[in-house]
C-alpha cells in the first residue's frame, strides 16, 4: 500500500513540475507579447489623434510600460523592503517617548543637514 501511495506522490509531483513549466514557457510569453501589443495598439490608437504624438513601436510600448511600472511602485528597484514601515511602526511603538524625541531630533538633523547644506544651484541666466 505505501508503495502505492508513494507512487502517486511522484505523479503529482511531475504533474506540479510540468504545469510550472508551462506557465513558464507558454504562458508568460503569451503574456508578455499581448501586454506589449495592447499597449502599442491603444496609444497609436489614441495618442496621435488626441495630442498629435507618433506612433510607437512593441519595444517602445514595453519601455512605457516598465517606466509605469517603476514610477507606480508596481516593480522596486533599490529603496526600503516592503516590509520597512511596519518594522518601524513596531519599533516605534516599543519606543519610551524619551526615545521617541532623540529619534526625532536625529531625524530632522539628517534630513536638514542633508537637503540645506548643498550649495544654492545657479538660477536662470
Amino acid at each position: 500500500m505505501r508503495h502505492r501511495h508513494r507512487h502517486s506522490l511522484d505523479n503529482h509531483y511531475l504533474i506540479m513540475k510540468l504545469l510550472k513549466a508551462a506557465v513558464v514557457l507558454i504562458v508568460l510569453p503569451l503574456a508578455f507579447i499581448g501586454f506589449g501589443f495592447a499597449v502599442k495598439a491603444l496609444w497609436n490608437w489614441l495618442m496621435p489623434t488626441i495630442f498629435g504624438l507618433t506612433t510607437i513601436t512593441f519595444w517602445q510600448a514595453w519601455g512605457l510600460l516598465a517606466l509605469s511600472w517603476i514610477l507606480s511602485g508596481v516593480i522596486r528597484i533599490g529603496g526600503q523592503p516592503r516590509h520597512f514601515r511596519h518594522r518601524l511602526a513596531e519599533r516605534w511603538m516599543k519606543m519610551t517617548p524619551e526615545e521617541r524625541e532623540q529619534f526625532r531630533a536625529q531625524m530632522h538633523d539628517h534630513w536638514h543637514r542633508h537637503h540645506h547644506d548643498e550649495p544654492p544651484s545657479a538660477g536662470p541666466a
